[in-house]
């Protein structure tokens, strides 16, 4: 199990053991500093977060199956790295690293230097700040009202339901609910429809996100595993009649982290499947937009399109705009969206009002923004690859045709080595493990392309180096895909 933790909870050893994976060296040796390392992982990937607290040093020896004394000192170096405080009867947890300088020896680079490639999240676009202004012009017409929006704002419902109708689902304004962004919907739709201990069918991999929600409903993820080309619809089946899960989670447009989409042939046999199942299905359609070899409304039709009964839409404007700026929005029959706007308030009482209207001036403006944005992405894309060719040869990588992200086929189990060796080099990655409903993808790891050119250039340098000084290397003859 390698989801995240909720905050404030104790981890314990066999489990934080699993957490780790496979922290040791190849040649299954691993010292203190390889241990602080996979831990340290953890904690930047946010598997381990502010206040959780660990198991003692002994429960964890045994469950690695390693020396105290190892332990002792990987923990030493955490303490002093202002990551791990301790107090004498209440045990170890995790915490705020301060601002002395780290010594533990497993960064060269400071904090300002370090590259992040764990998140594949793009820079606003410079048509953002415009949007602001105009939103802020804006606003004043609705300071006169109490401003909670359960459902959203009537503009950005109208605009979003008309991106739905031109992408070939016809869709009304109430057929539109604004959220907080995509992992906002994914949330109403369990407290709606799953309880404690039922089961969610997901892919593997998959958003790792989406399956810590899965988890902090306290329910019970149940993967089928992708095929290197597409989805597995006849495992898929077998799972919906086997498992009989009560909500089902896929990302069908670039799927997040291995880039593939699912052809109108297939959406149409897995919405048959739902349907005769009665599986309620969310769809998150956050990278949709982002179609890197052609015009997005030339894509294949919304799942929806084929299953509207049981089928929730989510989208978000966090990959095609910009992350910070906490929007998003679902799409689903009228009566449906009624019952989760009624179920909101338990949890919020709307989203914000002026970032709706931020929103708003975004979609209104719709491929002037996307277009330059697609082009860019493209072009990122084809120089990864051609980086990744030349300093991580024995890599085999795919183009995906839309997306933000490379997943990289290492050739050998060594994702977490390399996840921890690259941050002593001033690179912040992500190993595929994060990725696994129930651990494993050792093999692989989710790269990026949303950085600046010279940003993506030296951190590919510096992944090729740490790569090399992995022992035992995967053979050559993979190559780019």
């Amino acid at each position: 199990m390698t989801s995240s933790l909720p905050a404030g909870s104790r981890i314990s050893g066999p489990r934080l053991a699993a957490f780790l994976g496979s922290w040791r060296r190849p040649d299954g040796r691993g010292a203190a500093v390889d241990l602080a390392a996979a831990l340290r992982v953890l904690f930047l990937d946010g598997r381990l977060p502010v206040g959780t607290r660990l198991p003692a040093e002994r429960e964890l020896a045994e469950a690695l199956g390693v020396s105290r004394t190892m332990i002792t000192s990987a923990m030493d170096a955490l303490r002093e790295a202002g990551m791990v405080a301790s107090r004498r009867g209440a045990g170890s947890w995790i915490t705020v690293p301060g601002k002395e300088p780290d010594r533990t020896g497993w960064s060269l680079h400071p904090p300002s230097e370090i590259i992040d490639m764990a998140h594949a999240s793009p820079f606003a676009p410079p048509e953002l700040a415009a949007a602001v202004d105009r939103a802020r012009l804006r606003l004043p017409e609705l300071l006169n009202s109490h401003g909670y929006q359960s459902f959203g704002l009537p503009e950005p419902r109208e605009l979003i339901a008309r991106r739905y109708t031109e992408r070939g689902l016809p869709t009304t304004p109430d057929q539109v609910m604004i959220t907080n962004g995509s992992q906002h919907a994914l949330t109403l739709a369990l407290r709606l429809h799953v309880g404690p201990g039922q089961r969610v069918l997901v892919d593997n991999p998959t958003y790792p996100t989406a399956v810590d929600g899965i988890r902090a409903a306290h329910a019970l993820p149940v993967a089928v595993a992708l095929d290197p080309d597409g989805w597995d619809l006849d495992s898929v089946e077998a799972t919906l009649r086997q498992a009989a899960p009560r909500l089902a989670y896929f990302v069908v447009d670039f799927q997040n982290p291995t880039g593939l989409r699912m052809s109108a042939p297939d959406r149409e046999r897995l919405a048959h499947a739902l349907r005769r199942s009665r599986t309620l299905t969310l769809v998150d359609e956050t990278l949709v937009e982002l179609d890197l070899e052609g015009d997005p409304l030339d894509g294949p039709p919304p799942l929806s399109a084929f299953a509207e009964d049981w089928v929730i839409a989510a989208g978000s404007a966090s990959k095609a705009y910009w992350g910070g700026l906490r929007m998003g929005w679902l799409r689903a029959p009228a009566e449906l969206v009624h019952r989760l706007g009624e179920s909101r308030p338990s949890m919020d009482l709307g989203s914000p009002v002026f970032e709706q209207l931020v929103l708003a001036e975004l979609l209104a403006e719709g491929d002037d923004v996307l277009a330059p944005r697609r082009r860019e992405f493209a072009r990122r894309r084809e120089l990864l690859v051609d980086l990744l060719a030349q300093h991580c040869p024995e890599w085999t990588v795919k183009r995906p045709s839309g997306g933000l992200n490379l997943w990289c086929d290492l050739g050998k189990p060594l994702s977490t080595q390399l996840a921890m060796a690259v941050g002593r080099h001033g690179v912040q990655a992500v190993p595929g493990s994060r990725f696994a409903a129930h651990g494993g993808l050792e093999q692989w790891m989710r790269l990026p392309y949303t950085l600046p050119d010279d940003q993506l250039t030296e951190a590919v340098l510096r992944i090729g180096a740490a790569w090399r000084g992995l022992a035992d290397p995967a053979p050559p003859g993979h190559g780019i895909a």
